[in-house]
């Protein structure tokens, strides 16, 4: 039985620092959101930090990770450049057994960076500089790369920037012809915020699964409230995961909910990658053909082990 599962995403570079919540003020930052930075403003934050640890990240790699983790077949497309933090890149994911589907060539803006600051309530803020990650576009897409896949699994941020649109058809097109199924997550409000339009035609007209976490989805369908957003969604014959923290997740496929606790833990060192790692469980066990409750249950295990490390690796 085909397992197989090809994440296509930004190729960041995930920069980790603690800082305290003045360091956030000073800096204009909302805490807990994900900023875009241009080249220069992104340099002079850089100076104004002590880098801790430094690893390839970009949210759908790190749930290509994860699924890697779990003995999983996964790999991943994004754009890199031949610089040092490109080369960094694709070794790491290299060594996280993930295959790396993408041809590296000389690039006109660096590899794409995030750094990530972790305050002391653990909460993780993102100054990002997307780079020539940003720049994937539909001649970055080969099709016989997804023949033998299951699932094609895309982020929001991708529309953040690039030429995505084009892109994105492509690899629906390439899904519909081929019979793969495709899924994406929305990745932060404020890009549902800034895509909602597109993000809708996708799901109506294109994804059979839709992650994302309570706000995301909120904010997607318009609503007041969970509750109002889950009796809209029921209406569409997909797949939608929602996240909620110590909440729990639900899923709603086929008109019914499926609701799953929390993991509780003793002590969150660093929300990064929580999310990320979600989708890595739940996905893996969708592809392993387990019961919806299952897949929740195994986001959510996930996400409780990863939420106790600083970063968005396991091992």
């Amino acid at each position: 039985m085909n397992k197989s599962i090809i994440g296509i995403g930004n190729a960041i570079i995930d920069v980790f620092v603690h800082v305290d919540d003045d360091f956030l003020s000073k800096n204009n930052l909302t805490k807990g959101s994900m900023k875009l930075f241009e080249k220069k403003e992104f340099d002079e934050l850089k100076k104004n930090i002590k880098i801790e640890k430094i690893i390839a990240g970009g949210s759908v790699a790190n749930s290509m990770v994860g699924i890697s983790f779990l003995n999983g077949d996964s790999s991943f497309i994004g754009k890199i450049g031949l610089d040092d933090f490109g080369k960094l890149y694709k070794k790491n994911l290299e060594e996280a057994k993930v295959k790396f589907l993408y041809s590296e060539k000389k690039e006109t803006l660096p590899t794409g960076a995030s750094i990530i600051l972790i305050t002391p309530d653990s909460e993780r803020t993102m100054c990002t500089y997307l780079g020539i990650s940003s720049q994937l576009s539909s001649e970055d897409i080969d099709e016989n790369i997804f023949l033998n896949k299951k699932l094609i699994f895309l982020e929001g941020y991708l529309w953040d920037k690039g030429p995505s649109e084009k892109m994105f058809k492509k690899v629906m097109n390439i899904a519909k012809k081929n019979k793969i199924e495709s899924a994406m997550s929305l990745s932060d409000v404020f890009c549902v915020n800034r895509h909602k339009k597109e993000f809708l035609n996708l799901f109506i007209n294109d994804l059979n699964i839709l992650i994302g976490n309570e706000n995301e989805i909120i904010e997607l369908t318009s609503s007041k409230n969970l509750l109002e957003s889950i009796n809209k969604l029921k209406n569409f014959n997909k797949l939608v995961v929602i996240t909620r923290s110590e909440k729990g997740s639900i899923a709603i496929q086929n008109g019914e909910v499926t609701d799953c606790k929390s993991i509780r833990v003793d002590k969150i060192m660093d929300l990064t990658g929580a999310g990320d790692l979600f989708a890595a469980g739940f996905l893996k066990e969708y592809l392993d053909k387990s019961e919806i409750k299952e897949c929740l249950l195994n986001g959510s295990k996930l996400a409780s082990k990863i939420i106790q490390k600083i970063g968005a690796r396991l091992n």
